[in-house]
């Protein structure tokens, strides 16, 4: 991940890095193991829905006590250095085997990190990062650009040792990431490190006049399937807000398909940068399209 987006041009990025057995081992010792998957999902929520709406859902949805809620919020907002965290997790003195089995591998995890030459600074122990899915098995991880948190991860992923068992009865362990493409290409867009000419991959958007879309859809089809990028307008609108549609995305032609073009086979074409217009065959419109 730290490689991706570095290749990428990104720099000031964090990876959150969590482990799931440290909160089942949590959630035990807090006598709450039966809410554990909807306390998980909603603690992954805390930065977009803050602390007091979370301890509410506990204390509300799911009945919880008050020092069982303490618990899980003083947890969750444990602070300092990656080796802080670590040495606060420690002393927190909870005694079940999953809890301590899950800061070994989240000590391992670090170690492995630092080998792999990634700075401290590029990565972080969060203890809110639960990761909503319950298939996860260990560590967790979610990724943010320091600049655009309000956005949420890009990229996001952990260990799933267990998953592959619903569909094989072989144990197969596994561990996995996904990268949100179009949060990070806007973003790359925004910041200029990537250029994009167009606004719209469309050559060609078809309107239809009428409310049957039967024609507009059969026209595209024929246009795609001679390799131009043909967009359907469906949205039942005014004809003045379907062009404008078209202009906003620098789509530079649009075909309108009324009950005189369907009677008389003859489409309309406009060219929306000159602003002219002809009436031509489907035929003819591809073969001026690809010449162009």
């Amino acid at each position: 991940m730290f490689e991706t987006f570095k290749s990428l041009g990104l720099d000031n990025f964090s990876i959150h890095i969590n482990n799931r057995k440290i909160l089942n081992g949590l959630f035990k010792e807090a006598d709450v193991e039966d809410k554990s998957v909807d306390i998980m999902r909603t603690i992954d929520k805390i930065e977009k829905i803050g602390k007091e709406t979370v301890i509410a859902i506990f204390k509300d949805d799911y009945k919880m006590n008050e020092e069982s809620i303490n618990k899980i919020i003083d947890f969750i907002q444990i602070n300092g250095t990656t080796n802080e965290k670590i040495q606060k997790l420690e002393k927190l003195e909870i005694k079940n085997e999953l809890y301590e089995q899950g800061i070994e591998e989240l000590k391992q995890v670090i170690k492995y990190i630092r080998l792999f030459n990634v700075p401290d600074e590029a990565f972080e122990i969060d203890l809110s990062i639960a990761r909503g899915l319950d298939y996860y098995t260990g560590t967790v991880y979610e990724t943010f650009l320091n600049d655009y948190k309000e956005i949420g991860s890009i990229c996001s992923g952990g260990r799933y040792n267990d998953l592959a068992e619903f569909y094989t009865d072989k144990k197969l362990p596994g561990v996995g990431m996904s990268i949100g493409l179009t949060r990070l290409f806007f973003i790359l867009n925004d910041i200029g490190l990537i250029k994009t000419d167009k606004k719209s991959i469309s050559e060609v958007l078809v309107i239809s006049m009428i409310e049957d879309l039967s024609k507009a859809i059969e026209v595209a089809n024929i246009l795609r399937n001679s390799g131009i990028n043909a967009e359907i307008y469906f949205d039942n609108k005014k004809i003045k807000s379907k062009f404008k549609y078209a202009d906003k995305l620098n789509i530079p032609y649009v075909i309108v398909i009324g009950e005189d073009e369907i009677n008389s086979g003859l489409l309309t074409i406009k060219n929306m940068q000159e602003g002219t217009q002809q009436q031509l065959k489907v035929e003819e419109i591809i073969k001026k399209l690809i010449t162009v």
